[in-house]
Parts: structure tokens; C-alpha cells; sequence
């Protein structure tokens, strides 16, 4: 007997209903992102691995999903790194090419390739899936889409606003209620300079990032565990535990970060992001989270996250400036700023709360029965100008029972049935039935039309 076949733990299929709603996310979010000048591109699943490596620090790149070189991978490799068993050595050389981890980096090496046919401010988004060597969670999936925008080539903190309200835009249609949260890696640097511990930037942004998922006294103890000191720890408690209102929350830094001149630049961003914003009325909540972190490595100013707050889950959508990534590509000095939605979990929450539209589905609306080979070239002639009208319809392929066509219209929710007998034939006319009040009219093509379903 054959073996049951099976998907990767982490990974998903989506059946129709679900692509629908899928769709539903990804066009919502690609309408607004064109309504804020966004223009789409795309980057292959692969990238060289050397392009993906050293981008998202050491916990990033365990998470990176290496693909095994073709033909005699063993050739150029000696016995003894074979013995060794060093998985990372023999990996770098086993593997030249990975499955993209973001679609940030791509889009880096993107903009470096590209360079000569880019008008910059350059602003793109792309809906693409990304895959990571996590281990799977509610939530948390090893194949997953992202619904990246990026601007590059303006150091303006005026997209950061505009993301901001991109983010509350997205929001507000789906009627998802949540709170964006907001930061900056200057103040954490900053707060790095003042507890004596600037050379553990990279750690202590890390250990705060997990505060929420792993609690106070777990980071504490991880923070010890990078070689943190205990006064140095004592002074981060009160600072990462800020409360109040942004304002206070900003008013209490400047004189905290008063002796650090990067701590004092990030306080400055973050008051002109937040003031800014708080003069367009969003419909969400914008808050300013010290313990916001962002474990990626890349990042150097503002930091967002999202968090719904009617569902118990992760962040659904995050992003921030960077302003050395394409550096590392060999071209230096062309900052940017990106937001990422979080599709899969976006698609959770929308379940959960039950908040996709109903004409989400985009179903058959017009099933024709099949009453015969007379009766089906007859339909097929009003299923063409019902459907030029923009009507989804279809006409069942089989003359089979009345009985199995009316189930496969009740299994696939199709609301309205068309039939064409010898009567309707003879008028000119086809029999619409209602599937849900059982109601049935006799019209002609033009009438069918206008009633719009």
C-alpha cells in the first residue's frame, strides 16, 4: 500500500475558499500601496547564499534554508572535513544558493543591480513568500508571504510617516483594530552608551526583542548570559519599562539619553515621526515601545511592529530604516525604509474574527444545468453573454441527474441555477432559480444580465 502523502511541518495548502480570502489580503494591500505611488517588482525564491548570509544576524542565519548544490557536491572536499561533521563548513560548501529569507535583502541586491534603471526615491512594494527554518507554531510558519513596501534613496523621515499611515490605511479596511508600535535603534544604541555596555548593542537588542514572549526575568537571565553586567542590567530595568503617554514617554528620555548624542538623535525622530501622525487622525493607536527591538541586524533608525488586539498572536507586520544595507553590496550611502504585513497571520486573525466580506468568496453565480447535448449548446450560447457582462458563470460538462448537478451548485454555494428545457428553448428564455428561497422566474439573456446577482 502506498504511504500517505504528506506536506513539510510548517507549510500549508490553501483550498479555494481560502485562496479567496487570500486574494482579498493581497489585493487590499496592494490597492493602497498603489495609492501611495508604490510600483511592483520580483526576486527569484533563490538567492546566492552569499548574498543572504551575515544580513540577519547569527540567529537569522541558523534560520535559512540551504539548498544542496546539483552534480558531485563531495567534489574539492577532503576526508577530513568530511570526519569533522562541521555542519556549518561542510553547508557553505555542499550549498552556493538559498531560499530568500526576507524580501528586504533581495530588494537590496535588487537596487544594486539595478541601479542604472532606477529613478530613486525609489519606491517598491512585493507580495512574494519567504521561508525560514523555524520551528513551527501557531503562527509561526516555515513558508509564509510577505507584503513588502520600501522606499530607498531618501533619508526623509517623511516615509516613515507615510508607511505609518499605509499600516493604519491596511487596517482600517480589513477592520482589524490594533496598535502600531514604534522605536528606534539610535535609543537603544543609546541606552547601550549609558549603562556602560555599548560594545553589547547587538545582545541587548536581541534579549529585549523576546520581553514579550519570554518575560522580564528570561531576558534578564539571557542578558547575563551574553556577559552583561549586573549594575548594567539594574539601570536597563526602569528604561525598558518605561509607561506614560508617548510624550512623557519622549520627555523622559531626552533627560535619561541627555549624555548620549545618538540616544538624543533617536528621541528626536521618533518625537517628529509620532507629532506628525498625531495631526492626520489615524483610526489605530500609535505608541512609543521601548522594548521594541527588531532582531534583525540591519536595521539603524525607526522601528515599527503591529500587534491586533483582539487575537493572542505574534506581530503581524513590522519594518524600519536601514541605512547601510546596500552597502554591503558595494553601494554605500543609499538609505531606506521598509514595512513587511505578515500575510499568513493576517489571514489567521481575519478567521478568527470573522471579518472577510461575503462577496470575498468570488464564486460561481450562475450554474446552467446540462439537460443534454441540445439543451447545453442552447445555455452555451447565454452563459457567453452573461459572463461578457461580467457574471461568473459556468454550465455543468455532464448530462447527468438533476440531483448530482443541484448538490455540485449546493457544495460550491453557487446561488442561482439556470435551466433549459424544451419550453424555455422555444421562448427564447431560460429558468433562474433562487438556490436559497427556492424561487424560480423565466427570463430572457437581457434580463438575466440586469439583475446583477
Amino acid at each position: 500500500m502506498a504511504a500517505k502523502p504528506s506536506i513539510p511541518k510548517g507549510t500549508r495548502d490553501f483550498s479555494p475558499v481560502e485562496m479567496a480570502k487570500r486574494n482579498y489580503i493581497f489585493d487590499t494591500i496592494r490597492n493602497v500601496y498603489h495609492l501611495y505611488g508604490y510600483q511592483q517588482i520580483e526576486t527569484p525564491a533563490m538567492e546566492m547564499l552569499a548574498t543572504l548570509m551575515g544580513k540577519y544576524g547569527e540567529e537569522g542565519d541558523k534560520l535559512l534554508f540551504k539548498i544542496q548544490n546539483s552534480g558531485d557536491y563531495f567534489s574539492g572536499i577532503t576526508d577530513e572535513e568530511l570526519l569533522s561533521r562541521n555542519a556549518v563548513k561542510l553547508a557553505s560548501k555542499f550549498c552556493e544558493k538559498g531560499l530568500r529569507y526576507d524580501l528586504t535583502v533581495p530588494f537590496a541586491r535588487y537596487v544594486v543591480m539595478h541601479r542604472e534603471e532606477i529613478t530613486f526615491p525609489f519606491k517598491r512594494y512585493q507580495i512574494q513568500p519567504v521561508w525560514r527554518a523555524d520551528r513551527p507554531q501557531k503562527g509561526r510558519y516555515r513558508e509564509f508571504y510577505q507584503c513588502d513596501a520600501d522606499v530607498v534613496g531618501s533619508d526623509s523621515l517623511l516615509n516613515e510617516v507615510e508607511l505609518m499611515q499605509i499600516v493604519d490605511a491596511v487596517f482600517t479596511r480589513f477592520g482589524i483594530r490594533v496598535c502600531i508600535k514604534i522605536n528606534n535603534r539610535k535609543i537603544l544604541t543609546g541606552i547601550a552608551e549609558i549603562i556602560g555596555e555599548a560594545d553589547k548593542i547587538v545582545d541587548i537588542t536581541v534579549a529585549i526583542d523576546k520581553l514579550d514572549k519570554i518575560g522580564l526575568d528570561n531576558v534578564n537571565a539571557e542578558l547575563r548570559d551574553k556577559g552583561i553586567g549586573e549594575e548594567a542590567i539594574a539601570k536597563l530595568q526602569p528604561i525598558i519599562l518605561l509607561s506614560g503617554s508617548n510624550d512623557e514617554k519622549l520627555a523622559t528620555l531626552k533627560t535619561v539619553l541627555a549624555g548620549s548624542e545618538t540616544g538624543l538623535k533617536g528621541v528626536e525622530e521618533c518625537e517628529f515621526i509620532l507629532h506628525t501622525l498625531a495631526g492626520f487622525g489615524l483610526t489605530n493607536a500609535v505608541e512609543l515601545d521601548l522594548t521594541l527591538a527588531r532582531g534583525l541586524n540591519y536595521y539603524t533608525g525607526a522601528i515599527f511592529e503591529v500587534k491586533a488586539l483582539d487575537v493572542q498572536i505574534g506581530s503581524i507586520t513590522g519594518g524600519g530604516r536601514y541605512d547601510n544595507l546596500t552597502g554591503v553590496f558595494g553601494m554605500p550611502g543609499v538609505s531606506g525604509v521598509g514595512i513587511s504585513f505578515g500575510a499568513d497571520r493576517i489571514f489567521d486573525v481575519l478567521n478568527q474574527l470573522d471579518l472577510y466580506p461575503k462577496e470575498t468568496a468570488g464564486g460561481t453565480q450562475l450554474l446552467f444545468i446540462n439537460f443534454g447535448e441540445r439543451e447545453a449548446a442552447y445555455s452555451l450560447k447565454i452563459l457567453a453573454q452573461v459572463r461578457a457582462a461580467g457574471i461568473r458563470a459556468e454550465l455543468y460538462p455532464d448530462a447527468a441527474k438533476m440531483k448530482k448537478q443541484m448538490g455540485y451548485a449546493n457544495a460550491k454555494n453557487i446561488p442561482f441555477v439556470a435551466l433549459a428545457g424544451e419550453n424555455e428553448i422555444a421562448e427564447n428564455k431560460i429558468t433562474v432559480k433562487n438556490m436559497e428561497s427556492g424561487e424560480q422566474t423565466t427570463m430572457n439573456a437581457e434580463e438575466i444580465i440586469s439583475l446583477g446577482f
